[in-house]
């Protein structure tokens, strides 16, 4: 064994003895000063501590010492009754502390007795008790957190082992300390039964045996009872307050000075407020100005300081932070950040600073959020995060729309002007500057604020700049939606649907197709406007037909089939009969016979001549449509639609192309024109 070992057992020990064994004086004064400074000392080391932890020796602690004290106060009674003489600790504590009067002294020992009893070492017992039951509560949910974390890579084993082991001290030392302040609440009764058996046996002995007088032996040994009661009650007054610092500690960066330093003074103001009403104390009541001017300029001094010291750290914060982005920009790896593409940008002039600023009135944050809302509704696509900033290259009043740092879009704005488009009638008493459109490229013109209630009344549509610039947003966005949806897009809207159809995803992927199959599928109706919201719909049709083919064109026409009921709401309104423009037999025949089926799929091999023909008379066809106000769509059997998609998209991606499969069949259908060779 070492060393240290025997010491603690020998003392151990030596407690249980000084019970039994006589003590002289001189040895119990050594044995008491200790008590004090071995109290004092776990008082500070409670003190200077970051968590309960770092003092888990604390419980057993508190035992030793409690049987040290109770050792001590069993010495000190058998020297007082049997000499009547307890040494000079415990006469300096009696009659020094009393200050010569017995009944101050019986006051100060009661006093100290409550707020050791009834203050500290009740609070402290309840906050042993409560921190035991919530830890104990806790550790399945940390253990599923360090378990989760080890999962995901963000700690090894060896990080999780730790934090499980500091889990079970942690419940190991409140329960500890939850039994253990039971010892401190024994102390405080004890304490007072020994006051007790000192002084009316001490009396009686006295009397009865030392042939004491009345007087003599009231006044001995209640000076001595008192001493005894004070030497060991201060000792257990700075233990029970060490016990409760450690069960009410916080886990912190600092120990209980730093945390008093950085947090009561943390606001300044505050602390000028408490100067000035211990001021106004001393002008305006009996109390002394005497008494309250130097306290509350010492505070008010404290305030002063503590603002200064506030002002230096927020600047050395400032200048820390500058050197660290210029370190950043000076550093190889810097460069790695430049590689990021933001996937939508919206940059515009210093001149259209308004639209973005709060400050000016400028909404355009709050129409961004409005507008990723309507495409989650209308396309169920959750549109990433829209990086908008100013750019001093543009023209003050420009601004462009950039997807995946692409120019997808321009326009420029007149801030104090108002765009106003023709019904199809131009009035001459609505003049202004002739513009486009950005959104649909129709002619419009700028008007200024005298101008628009005539423009209103002559029917013209009437926007304002951030309506324009919001307009113009939104159809880009749908325009391109399918360019938006990735893997890792398409990722979370599986791991969305997984929530409430754990089943329907787990039948489906991995197994049937990856998520780059069905990421290919719901770019492809997105890139024909139809909405992919439906995805309990979409996943269980990919689900019947993906075991038949992995063909996403193919998939595609399948996913459109079942979503009949959304496409035919979608072109048609209720009553209304469908006016649309149909392929003939004989173009049908020529585009079935031009499929070529190979290894990565089908595709159309038409020939120059009659993809030339078909355009001509299509566009025929569709600009008789848009004259007479209608909306163009494309009708065609389901085994050549894809195809003849394939055909016009480039040309003419806005004109939807359907089949009769992917309409209702109450639908009324109406072909207005016919495309043929």
């Amino acid at each position: 064994m070492k060393t240290k070992d025997i010491a603690v057992l020998g003392g151990v020990i030596g407690i249980v003895l000084m019970m039994i064994l006589p003590i002289p004086a001189w040895l119990l004064d050594i044995l008491l000063v200790i008590n004090i400074a071995l109290a004092l000392m776990i008082l500070l080391v409670a003190m200077n501590t970051k968590e309960a932890l770092e003092f888990s020796i604390f419980p057993a602690l508190l035992l030793i010492t409690t049987l040290f004290r109770l050792a001590l106060n069993v010495s000190t009674t058998k020297l007082i009754l049997g000499t009547g003489h307890a040494g000079e600790v415990v006469a300096t504590f009696g009659s020094w502390i009393a200050g010569g009067q017995i009944a101050v002294g019986f006051v100060v020992f009661l006093i100290l007795v409550v707020v050791q009893f009834i203050v500290i070492t009740k609070g402290s017992e309840r906050v042993a008790e409560v921190g035991a039951r919530f830890t104990l509560d806790a550790m399945p949910g940390k253990q599923m957190s360090i378990d989760a974390d080890l999962n995901a890579g963000l700690i090894n084993e060896q990080q999780a082992r730790e934090r499980r082991g500091k889990i079970e001290r942690e419940a190991d030392f409140y329960g500890a300390m939850d039994g253990a302040s039971k010892f401190v609440k024994g102390d405080a009764i004890a304490s007072i039964i020994i006051l007790i058996i000192n002084l009316v046996g001490g009396f009686i002995i006295g009397m009865a045996i030392m042939g004491l007088g009345f007087q003599e032996a009231l006044s001995t040994f209640s000076v001595l009872t008192i001493g005894d009661g004070l030497v060991s009650q201060i000792p257990a007054l700075l233990i029970s307050t060490a016990a409760g610092l450690i069960v009410t500690r916080a886990s912190s960066e600092g120990n209980l000075a730093q945390d008093l330093s950085s947090q009561l003074f943390l606001f300044p103001k505050l602390i000028y407020i408490v100067a000035v009403t211990v001021a106004l104390l001393g002008f305006f009541t009996p109390i002394h100005v005497i008494t309250t001017l130097p306290l509350a300029l010492l505070l008010f001094f404290v305030a002063r300081k503590m603002q200064q010291n506030i002002a230096r750290k927020s600047i050395e914060v400032e200048q820390l932070e500058e050197e660290q982005q210029i370190e950043e920009v000076r550093s190889p790896e810097s460069v790695i950040n430049l590689l990021q593409v933001d996937p939508i940008e919206f940059e515009f002039g210093y001149g259209l600073i308004p639209l973005a600023d709060t400050q000016q009135g400028g909404d355009l944050l709050d129409r961004i959020i409005m507008i990723r809302r309507q495409c989650a509704l209308e396309l169920g696509l959750v549109v990433p995060v829209i990086r908008i900033r100013d750019n001093i290259q543009l023209k003050p009043n420009e601004y462009v729309i950039k997807i995946k740092g692409n120019n997808v879009g321009s326009g420029e704005l007149l801030l104090n002007h108002y765009l106003a488009m023709s019904p199809g009638y131009d009035d001459d008493a609505v003049s202004g500057i002739e513009t486009t459109e950005p959104a649909f490229g129709l002619p419009a013109l700028w008007i200024d604020e005298s101008t628009k209630d005539i423009a209103e009344l002559s029917g013209y549509t009437v926007v304002d700049p951030p309506s324009v610039v919001a307009t113009h947003l939104t159809e880009t966005i749908k325009k391109h939606a399918h360019e938006l949806l990735g893997r890792q897009e398409t990722r979370a809207l599986i791991d969305n649907l997984k929530e409430n159809y754990p089943a329907l995803v787990d039948e489906l992927i991995p197994s049937v197709l990856g998520v780059g199959d069905v990421q290919k599928v719901l770019a492809k109706l997105l890139r024909e406007k139809i909405s992919i919201r439906d995805m309990v719909t979409i996943f269980e049709t990919l689900a019947d037909y993906g075991t038949y083919t992995k063909d996403p064109d193919v998939l595609t026409e399948y996913v459109r089939q079942a979503l009949s009921r959304q496409i035919t709401q979608q072109y048609s309104q209720k009553g209304d009969t469908l006016k649309v423009i149909t392929v003939g037999p004989a173009l049908e025949k020529k585009i079935a016979e031009s499929v070529q089926q190979t290894e990565q799929g089908s595709y159309l091999a038409l020939d120059p001549v009659s993809t030339q023909t078909v355009y001509q008379k299509l566009t025929e066809q569709i600009n008789r449509l848009i004259q007479s106000g209608q909306q163009p769509i494309v009708l065609a059997s389901p085994t050549i639609r894809m195809y003849l998609r394939q055909v016009i998209e480039r040309t003419m991606q806005d004109i939807p192309v359907l089949s009769y499969s992917e309409l209702e069949p109450n639908v009324e259908i109406q072909s207005v024109g016919v495309v043929n060779l």
